[in-house]
């Protein structure tokens, strides 16, 4: 229980920070989502952009963090070594491939529709690319455990990235200025300076980072480089298939929509404003991921670590469950968030934080086959669930527009966990309390099944007040099951 209540410690802090720097984040999407109507397709650009960045970061990380902490706790590697090794690696896979892109990037744009505003891509692409390099540095103040650093230098960037999206979006069209030349109005509505923004705070931030960067002093050691990227690459295709699981969908959207390039934008902007309410599900499987990874290649040594890692299992679940039950109950507030030309994409977000859950899952049950360094296996899982995500995309998104891209993803993230489950028992067999986790996601399938009913049928109060008693009363079975049988243990121990 003590490894526990340090994991928590961490995912506490970790879970903050992401809370904080996630809801500061959100301040964008109200801005954004004001400053370009769901007509116009300019938040379309800006969700099409993204999907590409999210997919190219794994790419330049190719599985490093992974390695990184493995390495890091292997016997018989020089930790500084490796540290210095995987930061020179990364240095000069983004360094090079900024190169390339620079080089090609009329023809790039042009490939995926881009091709009056190559800007978009050169200014993102080296963005994302110095984001992919500083992932080592941060993953190294995991090592070390300093989440408040880790915390800190995250919310500092998002801070920064919200006053220069006021100033930008709100003050310079409000004084009509333009620090560039004559004010007009296409200064304004110019999403090409959203893009400017992300590259001036990354910029920013590895400044920031620059205790850390002295690491590059350690060395770099080419048989344990060799080591690493043999474990490394199964990591890179799951890592890349587990991404298109995430930004497939809004790649593929604009290509298979049954309907003009306008169109298309405008209907990818409405899901992803939409999915941005669900994304309360990635802070939380991202505080876990961040507090979860080094705790456990550092407790798999222990007599009892898979018991320790089956309750970590149910508790995620049980936490996962009640955002599910908060953010559905709460919708009719939460849907402020976004502009009121979007709303018609809010039923979207159920689907989207269920299949986050089962992603969640996934992720917890990754861990047989990296510490068993049967990594091919995450390939497997992930790739298969690419190809579901993929294939159900491309055959329904002409008929059923973005609601085909949420169940896409709810089927993909099903498909990769339920495989990863069942191989995994094989290989590494876990206890996990299957019946505490049934009895759960039965009891938020019922509370959500009771909000959606009734709230048509009820006023805005009544239903609000109704959502509450159910999300107290899911607490409270929780509370009441766990919590408290896990204090009176205490107290008899």
């Amino acid at each position: 229980m003590a490894n526990l209540k340090s994991l928590a410690k961490d995912t506490a802090i970790y879970g903050l920070s992401s809370i904080v720097a996630r809801f500061i984040n959100y301040l964008l999407v109200p801005i954004q989502t004001a400053r370009f109507a769901a007509s116009g397709g300019e938040y379309g650009v800006i969700t099409n952009v993204y999907a590409y960045v999210s997919i190219l970061i794994i790419l330049l990380t190719f599985g490093m963090e992974t390695t990184f902490f493995r390495f890091m706790n292997r016997e018989g590697e020089r930790p500084e070594r490796i540290y210095s090794t995987t930061l020179r690696m990364l240095a000069f896979t983004s360094l090079a491939s900024i190169a390339v892109v620079l080089a090609l990037l009329q023809p790039i744009a042009d490939a995926i529709g881009y091709a009056d505003h190559p800007e978009y891509i050169a200014v993102m692409y080296t963005t994302v690319a110095i984001d992919a390099f500083m992932a080592i540095p941060f993953a190294y103040l995991r090592y070390q455990h300093r989440p408040v650093k880790f915390a800190t230098l995250k919310i500092i960037n998002i801070l920064l990235n919200i006053l220069l999206n006021v100033l930008y979006l709100i003050v310079l069209p409000a004084l009509r200025l333009n620090p560039f030349g004559i004010y007009d109005e296409q200064f304004t509505l110019d999403v090409a300076f959203v893009f400017y923004i992300n590259l001036v705070c990354t910029l920013c931030t590895l400044l920031m980072l620059w205790k850390e960067l002295r690491g590059f002093g350690f060395g770099f050691d080419r048989a344990a480089c060799r080591r690493m990227l043999s474990y490394t690459w199964p990591l890179l295709v799951m890592g890349v298939a587990g991404q298109l699981n995430q930004a497939a969908s809004q790649i593929l959207f604009p290509y298979f929509y049954d309907g003009s390039v306008e169109e298309a934008r405008a209907q990818l902007g409405i899901y992803g404003a939409c999915i941005k309410i669900a994304m309360i599900m990635v802070m939380i499987t991202q505080a876990f991921r961040f507090a979860y990874e080094p705790f456990v290649f550092g407790k798999s040594k222990d007599k009892d670590s898979r018991e320790t890692y089956a309750q970590a299992m149910k508790y995620y679940i049980v936490f996962t469950l009640l955002a599910f039950l908060c953010v559905m109950g709460y919708i009719d507030v939460l849907k402020f968030i976004i502009g009121e030309s979007y709303w018609e994409g809010l039923r979207v977000v159920p689907i989207v934080m269920a299949a986050e859950i089962m992603f969640g899952v996934f992720f917890n049950l990754s861990f047989w086959y990296k510490l068993t360094d049967r990594t091919i296996w995450g390939a497997y899982f992930s790739g298969i669930g690419a190809v579901v995500l993929i294939t159900i995309d491309i055959l329904l998104i002409p008929r059923f527009s973005y609601m085909a891209c949420a169940w896409a993803g709810f089927a993909a993230y099903a498909t990769s966990m339920l495989l990863s489950y069942f191989i995994g028992q094989h290989y590494y067999p876990i206890r996990y309390p299957l019946k505490d986790i049934a009895l759960y996601v039965g009891l938020s399938v019922v509370g959500f099944a009771a909000m959606a009913l009734l709230h048509d049928a009820l006023p805005l109060w009544a239903s609000l007040l109704l959502n509450t008693v159910i999300i107290l009363l899911f607490a409270a079975v929780v509370v009441k099951r766990d919590l408290s049988a896990h204090f009176k243990r205490r107290a008899n121990g």
